[in-house]
């Protein structure tokens, strides 16, 4: 089974592919949905197309999404909550099952420790999947994550 990570953002979107065969997760894709448009109504147009065509391609069993924290930056976190909103919309829109997590959440479920810095998260991603050359930007290591917690979760209540 395939599941997807999103890390969501308002210039870049952080995605992760993990496939769950028994108990082996291994690594399908990861990279980010670049956005082109200067504006923001065109960068969201941007993530829904790019969204959709990951969930229409790979048909995940389940879509674990960043959800967001307190940010110090009212305009940037309304921004970043509305993008999220569009990849939600995205996903649900082709039906796919969601599942939210907090970046404590995802830190806790991935290294043990819920104050993980990023090196710690990447660190434990290349471990998990077996793919200790692995070169990521952050956002698409930290949707990684995601994917892995996603298939971790789904597996345990089958």
């Amino acid at each position: 089974m395939i599941f997807l990570g999103i890390d969501p953002g308002t210039r870049r979107m952080g995605y992760g592919l993990v496939a769950k065969n028994g108990r082996e997760t291994t690594l399908v894709d990861a990279g980010i949905i670049k956005i082109d448009s200067k504006d923001d109504l065109g960068a969201l147009l941007e993530i829904k197309k790019g969204v959709s065509e990951l969930v229409a391609a790979h048909k995940p069993a389940l879509v674990a999404i960043e959800k967001l924290f307190f940010a110090k930056n009212q305009k940037t976190a309304l921004q970043v909550a509305e993008a999220r909103g569009v990849a939600l919309a995205s996903c649900l829109d082709s039906g796919a099952k969601i599942l939210e997590l907090s970046p404590n959440e995802v830190k806790m479920g991935l290294t043990g420790f819920g104050s993980a810095d990023k090196k710690a998260v990447l660190k434990m991603v290349r471990l998990i999947l077996k793919e200790p050359a692995l070169e990521v930007i952050d956002d698409a290591s930290d949707a990684l994550a995601l994917a892995i917690l996603a298939a971790d979760r789904y597996s345990s209540k089958l």
